[in-house]
């Protein structure tokens, strides 16, 4: 084929495929460039999702009727003229390619009116055919209408999800603005029905951490603010006990344009290594300020990302800051660990295991396990272990002590063996929970007290949607309010959790979810993140039975040695290793 020029059409709809992913794309775009009009109340009416309609309507300060057609023209745009502009742009919006990406693929009309004019203006655009500017009534400000997305360009629109799951996108990204902006008033409609309010109120940011993210992290949330090497890190993060299940609740912010920063997010997760088991992530709302010549935000079409002149000084003042503001944290998980002062029965208990050289010179590996027998003789009262039968020493042997609170120390036919405590209870919980799901389902278990939790409107909405998947997890919850739930049962296996947070992390696994896709994957990631939830009294020191009473269950567990993108159990060293640790027969 010879070289030709690609007609305007074409190259929008070239365009609107980098730019326009789905109806939530469309949505930001709209609403940002409302905002750089100076917006301050901005009404979003959807039907299906957005893919049949989206509608937004705003009071900024509108468009010149001559303009309209430039304005759905590619490259067209007020906000820059230079590339000195382009350097130090601090609009959402900058590139002139979303309105004509937009029309391209969906049935579009943009009406708007300045203060100054006597009435507005109109523009149709059918697929990229564009008609003239018509005069409508029209209050200040802009209206864009965006009908039958991707009608022309079927083979986008079969990519498109479930109206729920859409829909479920443009809620996402609308908390998100929320969240960066809590001056501007946003009203949500779909299908008729009011769906969202946020309320505007500037003097009170924090009041919009309630509304977005609910009770929970708003109560919970320590506030930072920190300047220095010209950067400014200010927002909130959440302390580590209100760690989640997924990354729902991370939030990064550069001059007030929402990111996803590889940087940022390694510094947020360096910050919290140390305070974090492993599967939590923590959550936060970060905003960070730099001048406009550092960062550039010209790298993506849709301008998710952006690339910052000196970004191991970010990483590093984003990582310390952050490590500076969680240092109470650490000092009360280092406190918790120091041993504290006991006495009694709980002294004898937790009692260190004291060995006599004859005990430990009478074990010879691989003899019968009553052999090790002997290696409880000088155990205090109440440490015997249970049963030690006649047969073959076990795959993960005996245990010997617990070390650290973490780990168990076994002996085996063959060497050593370390089990990971933590590990090792999650993967025996995980497998009694897919277990009875499998059967009959999660028996529950009613609380003697009914527990009422504040959420947010779309997690209370979630619980409606999948009230008999929570059913035969073994809760018995309801919505109580806008904003409410009543929790009347929660799974019997995991009845010494704690409910709100157990609730939490599930919720966490339905979000998203496509309701016409659900399968035994979905469960499964369900009760993973069930099971990682302990008792209250988890932490306490086991005796010696219960320490092989473990191993047994540990030798039980499918797959229990583990796969590569799987975490360990446990570790077992080869006495001719450990021998070769000292050197022996060298």
């Amino acid at each position: 084929m010879p070289i030709r020029q690609l007609p305007d059409t074409l190259i929008n709809q070239i365009a609107a495929g980098e730019v326009i992913e789905r109806p939530a794309s469309v949505v930001k775009e709209l609403v940002e460039n409302a905002l750089d009009a100076g917006a301050r109340r901005i009404d979003i009416d959807l039907e299906e999702g957005g893919v049949r309609l989206i509608r937004i309507r705003d009071d900024g300060s509108g468009i010149a009727p001559e303009e309209l057609p430039l304005a759905v023209s590619r490259h067209a745009t007020s906000k820059i003229a230079s590339l000195d502009d382009l350097e130090t742009v601090m609009t959402l919006g900058f590139r002139g390619e979303a309105l004509p990406s937009i029309a391209s693929v969906s049935r579009f009309a943009l009406s708007s009116r300045r203060a100054s004019d006597a009435y507005g203006s109109t523009l149709q655009v059918d697929g990229g055919r564009v008609a003239s500017v018509a005069p409508t009534p029209h209050a200040i400000g802009t209206t864009v209408e965006v009908r039958d997305l991707f009608f022309n360009v079927p083979a986008r629109r079969k990519f498109l999800r479930a109206e729920r799951t859409e829909l479920g996108h443009i809620e996402e990204w609308l908390r998100s603005l929320a969240l960066a902006r809590p001056d501007i008033e946003l009203r949500v409609a779909h299908n008729g029905k009011p769906a969202r309010r946020y309320k505007p109120d500037a003097a009170e940011p924090a009041a919009r951490l309630l509304e977005a993210l609910g009770e929970g992290f708003a109560e919970q949330a320590l506030h930072i603010d920190h300047q220095g090497a010209g950067l400014r890190l200010r927002g909130w993060i959440a302390p580590p006990a209100y760690s989640r299940s997924g990354a729902d609740q991370q939030y990064a912010y550069v001059n007030g344009r929402a990111v996803r920063d590889r940087g940022i997010a390694y510094a947020v997760k360096r910050a919290y290594q140390e305070l974090l088991f492993h599967g939590r992530h923590p959550a936060y709302v970060l905003f960070l300020e730099i001048e406009p010549a550092r960062v550039d935000v010209n790298v993506h079409p849709a301008k998710h990302e952006v690339r910052f002149r000196e970004a191991r000084l970010v990483h590093d003042f984003v990582y310390r800051t952050l490590y500076d503001a969680l240092a109470g944290a650490r000092a009360d998980i280092a406190a918790s660990m120091l041993p504290s002062t006991l006495s009694g029965a709980d002294a004898a208990r937790v009692a260190p295991l004291t060995w006599t050289p004859a005990a430990a010179g009478g074990l010879r590996i691989g003899e019968a396990p009553a052999a090790y027998a002997a290696l409880y003789a000088s155990a205090p009262a109440g440490l015997e272990p249970a049963v030690l039968a006649d047969g073959p020493v076990p795959p993960l042997g005996y245990a010997i002590a617990q070390l650290h609170g973490r780990y168990v120390l076994a002996e085996n036919a063959d060497g050593m063996i370390v089990v990971d405590m933590h590990a090792a209870h999650q993967r025996i919980r995980y497998q009694k929970l897919r277990n009875a799901y499998e059967g009959v389902g999660l028996h529950a278990q009613p609380l003697l007290t009914p527990l009422t939790l504040a959420v947010a409107a779309e997690e209370a909405e979630l619980i409606e949607r999948n009230a008999e998947t929570l059913i035969a997890l073994g809760f018995d919850v309801g919505r109580s309010g806008p904003g409410s739930l009543h929790v009347r049962s929660v799974p019997a296996l995991l009845s010494q959790a704690d409910p709100q947070a157990l609730l939490q992390d599930v919720l966490n696994g339905l979000r998203g979810r496509d309701q016409s896709q659900r399968d035994g994957g979905d469960a499964d990631g369900l009760l993973a993140a069930m099971a990682r939830h302990e008792p209250a009294n988890s932490g306490r020191r086991l005796t010696l039975p219960e320490l092989n009473a473990l191993l047994r269950e540990v030798e039980a567990i499918e797959r229990s040695a583990g796969r590569r993108d799987e975490r360990p159990l446990w570790t077992h060293f080869p006495l001719a290793d450990m021998e070769r640790w000292f050197l022996r027969g060298r």
